[in-house]
């Protein structure tokens, strides 16, 4: 049986391995991730929800069975927002707090059929719609470095559990960000697939008009790697497929060859970008180029209001459209079980009734507001920065910038809850202005865990590539970062 102190020494694939040489078995892996759960949770509020009763029949079949694979048999968490069927699904909202699903999502089907021991979900901000895991039907999610800061959103919870060593991965998603952020707020790998490289729901609503992109986040590459291969797809799907068709396991340790790197310093609306923020990107600058890549630095050819308006107006209509069917199937439940929400008088459920953040309420209003032509419009915007970006990068391989332009910030700092709209905003803007673009245009992109900040949070730098050369993202990190991330010291 490993000890806690010996299973946060393994990445996923190391797990495995321990598992496949008959070291250990299944159910003893899970055994420890519920041992460091029970240690740490309540600390950091990474887990929301645990089916340890399921997980051990699953881990004792996969021992009875003999399953092997690269990742069979790991403990694994999925964020909350993918459904798993008999788990509550209520994308951390009071609209819908009650929900249970009935069937697992694709992503979810891809994990179990890894040989994945799922255990429990993690925690997320309201609907997944900001970058700190704050506003929740759960409670703050706490950075394990510095309890006190944020694990960033809308992957939080994913993240901060993996820092903590209670999982070596958890599944994320990125529709802004969303990996990125919180793998740069608590020291880990995380990368934002290409769209149309990995498995989406059938429907283009779920997949934020391609913005939004499943993976996870890792303490090592070749964990990052080996689930991309888990969830990628064979022939394409909602979009386009790259036509990388390798193994990205047996790829990712390649050399990248010599590349050539645009280096990204300045904040896109000419705010300023703190000096950590620079020094960590400095710092992989300086190890790329003693690597013998070619640096320069330049600024994007793309209009960053422009695109994060069309972004802003895509994701409004989307936010409509899933507040609206949640409002109209709890309305529905609620006649049919002759339940009434305003002491004994029949109600109907508004967006000012349903209990949302601010943020949230006033996305879904000027979604509900918007019309085809806006949603084309908009398309059309982000179409003409995804052609402007091919054209970039036939002269540049590698574009590298902060991940954000502060360290994690502290909890309370950026509330999508606040009455002052305009000052949300300004924040947000101001906080992250680097990673929407790559989901605007279906860019690869990764957040590396090089630099810690003077209040000893984690300080991630930004990679990016063109849209299907997340092959090249990998190697670039092997070569940067080829063991393991530590976790956070936790008392």
């Amino acid at each position: 049986m490993l000890t806690p102190q010996e299973y946060i020494l393994h990445d996923a694939v190391g797990l495995a391995d321990l598992r496949a040489s008959g070291d250990i078995s299944a159910v003893e892996l899970l055994e420890c991730a519920l041992t460091q759960s029970s240690r740490v949770n309540s600390q950091i509020n990474a887990i929301v929800f645990e089916d340890s009763e399921q997980a051990f029949k699953t881990a004792q079949a996969l021992d009875d069975c003999g399953h092997q694979g690269l990742l069979s048999g790991v403990p694994f968490l999925i964020k909350e927002v993918n459904a798993v069927a008999g788990w509550p699904h209520t994308r951390s909202t009071q609209l819908l707090k009650d929900q249970i699903a009935s069937v697992d999502s694709a992503v979810v089907r891809r994990y179990k059929h890894a040989g994945l021991v799922l255990f429990g979900s993690t925690n997320t901000p309201e609907l997944c719609l900001t970058i700190t895991t704050e506003f929740s039907l759960f409670g703050a999610c706490r950075n394990p470095h510095n309890l006190q800061h944020s694990a960033g959103g809308s992957s939080g919870g994913a993240a901060a559990a993996v820092a903590a060593g209670i999982v070596p991965a958890a599944d994320a998603s990125d529709g802004g960000g969303s990996i990125r952020i919180p793998a740069a707020n608590c020291g880990l790998i995380g990368l934002k697939p290409s769209r149309g490289l990995t498995v989406v729901e059938a429907d283009v609503g779920a997949a934020w008009s391609g913005m939004s992109v499943s993976h996870v986040v890792t303490r090592s590459v070749r964990d990052c790697a080996a689930f991309l291969d888990v969830l990628k797809l064979d022939k394409p799907d909602l979009f386009a497929l790259p036509d990388f068709r390798e193994s990205y396991f047996y790829a990712h340790a390649r050399s990248p060859g010599k590349l050539r790197i645009a280096v990204q310093r300045h904040h896109p609306a000419g705010l300023a970008v703190h000096a950590d923020c620079l020094a960590a990107l400095d710092q992989l600058v300086k190890t790329c180029a003693d690597a013998g890549h070619c640096l320069e630095e330049i600024a994007l050819p793309v209009d960053y209001g422009k695109v994060g308006a069309a972004m802003s107006a895509l994701i409004n209509i989307h936010v409509a459209q899933i507040i609206s069917a949640g409002l109209q199937t709890v309305q529905a439940q609620d006649l049919a079980s002759g339940k009434n929400r305003d002491s004994g008088a029949s109600a109907v459920l508004t967006l000012e009734s349903a209990g949302l953040s601010e943020s949230s309420r006033r996305m879904a209003a000027r979604g509900m507001q918007s019309s085809a032509a806006q949603y084309l419009a908009a398309l059309d915007i982000l179409k003409q920065a995804e052609r402007q970006m091919a054209l970039f990068h036939k002269d540049y391989d590698i574009i590298l910038s902060p991940v954000l332009a502060q360290p994690a910030a502290p909890l309370g700092w950026l509330d999508m809850n606040s009455s002052d709209v305009r000052e949300y905003a300004s924040r947000y803007a101001g906080y992250s202005p680097f990673t929407a673009l790559f989901n605007g245009t279906g860019q690869p992109s990764m957040s590396l865990p090089l630099y810690i900040s003077k209040t000893g949070v984690p300080i991630g730098v930004m990679a990016s590539a063109a849209w299907g050369h997340d092959h090249l993202l990998l190697q670039l990190a092997n070569q940067l970062i080829p063991g393991l991330v530590a976790t956070a010291k936790m008392t």
